[in-house]
């Protein structure tokens, strides 16, 4: 008998999102199932975090330009 792979430890994380860049994981998630392919929100992210870490210094750099800082913490309630 093959002994069982060891099971990877999870992390669950929290993060602030812009509206219009969860609107895109949305559209992202709706593309997958159109190629055959569903995929979760975390999925989707993760695929993203795996691409980012090939990339040269440079075009690290330039995708995170291309991303507006936020403020960190919740968002405020709805009034």
């Amino acid at each position: 008998m093959t002994p069982k792979p060891a099971k990877q430890k999870l992390v669950r994380a929290s993060f602030t999102i812009p509206r219009p860049e969860y609107a895109v994981l949305d559209a992202l998630k709706a593309r997958l199932v159109k190629l055959a392919r569903p995929a979760k929100k975390s999925e989707v992210l993760r695929a993203g975090i795996k691409w980012l870490d090939t990339l040269p210094d440079a075009a690290l750099l330039q995708a995170l330009g291309a991303v507006p800082a936020i403020k960190t913490g919740r968002p405020g309630k709805a009034k």
